[in-house]
């Protein structure tokens, strides 16, 4: 036998070796592949309803100060995702007759309350997130965020307030005890808003046109924190809760006018805030985990200094025989429902 008679009986050999071990291998069980996990967009997906009631609310421009009762219907929604967060707040107040709706006049009584509806946006981008990285998470600090948002209002009252916010920033988040945690957003704020008492017919020049103003761009400071109070029993499903926000002056109370009468003096720094809400988990503590915060009942503290920005103690708006309280102290209570 030649050796290319050889070298040919070798090859078909191989072919015939390859040919079995291909037949062999297909006939040989597959392992199934394993399954694609559907990752759902949002990690939490968080939304609830609330009402509160508020007795003793204050409104700059306003008679009755401290006699205004408020009921709060509010509805939020939080999510969290890949790269950030979500958080939605709509609130709707209505007050009592002692602080009328529009046309009646500020000190009028015997109308219908005024009703009040605001808005609240923040989003939030996540440093760790974006960068693919833990750099900006180190002891109780968890993570730095770019933040965006808007405050958005508008009211029927004969001061017709109304509000077009709009704030960025950066929002620094710490963890607290109990998987609890503290966020403080130190972030730039502008707003146009709309001031009544000011808009021309009402008041001699100078006025504005329409009546509304343009505050002047100034910082603000958002805090807000939740810690379950892990260190009671678990019959006992108690956490507390806050907010802080300090927003600088903001030109005066009219801008772009300038100081012309006391109804138009400049503003102050404005502090709002829930220093402690303390809620209880009810339908934890009545049906058990699966239900957490299915249901919750809470009492909260509320303080708001320089209401709007106005100064408490030299303004119009504030200070007058028939002018409201730029200051607000109240004690109130609520219920949450999650859905």
């Amino acid at each position: 036998m030649s050796l290319r008679t050889h070298a040919l009986a070798g090859m078909l050999l191989l072919s015939s070796i390859g040919a079995v071990a291909a037949a062999d291998a297909a006939d040989a069980p597959r392992k199934a592949p394993a399954p694609v996990v559907d990752v759902p967009f949002f990690s939490v997906n968080d939304n609830r309803l609330s009402y509160a009631y508020l007795p003793t609310a204050t409104n700059p421009g306003g008679a009755n100060a401290g006699r205004i009762e408020k009921h709060v219907f509010a509805f939020t929604h939080f999510d969290a995702w890949a790269y950030g967060t979500n958080f939605i707040n709509l609130s709707y107040l209505r007050s009592n007759d002692l602080d009328p709706a529009n046309p009646c006049p500020v000190v009028a009584t015997g109308c219908t309350g005024r009703s009040d509806f605001f808005g609240q946006v923040r989003s939030t981008f996540g440093f760790n997130q974006i960068f693919d990285t833990r750099a900006f998470a180190f002891g109780a600090l968890n993570n730095v965020s770019f933040e965006v948002g808007a405050d958005l209002g508008t009211s029927n009252s004969y001061f017709a307030s109304a509000t077009n916010g709009f704030l960025a920033g950066v929002q620094f988040a710490f963890t607290l005890p109990y998987k609890g945690y503290i966020n403080v957003a130190p972030v730039f704020f502008e707003a146009i808003d709309h001031n009544g008492f000011q808009q021309c017919g009402l008041v001699a020049p100078p006025c504005l046109t329409d009546g509304a103003t343009r505050t002047d761009p100034t910082w603000r400071i958002e805090t807000n924190y939740n810690m379950p109070l892990g260190f009671l029993p678990e019959s006992l499903p108690l956490s507390i809760s806050g907010y802080l926000t300090v927003t600088g002056p903001k030109g005066t109370q009219a801008a772009p006018l300038t100081v012309d009468r006391p109804s138009n003096a400049p503003t102050k720094v404005e502090i709002l805030t829930e220093p402690i809400r303390l809620t209880l988990d009810a339908s934890r503590m009545a049906w058990g985990p699966k239900y957490t915060h299915f249901l919750d009942v809470w009492v909260a503290y509320r303080y708001w200094q320089n209401k709007f920005g106005y100064d408490h103690v030299l303004s119009g708006s504030c200070t007058g025989r028939f002018s409201g309280s730029c200051t607000e102290s109240s004690l109130y209570t609520g219920v949450t429902v999650k859905f």
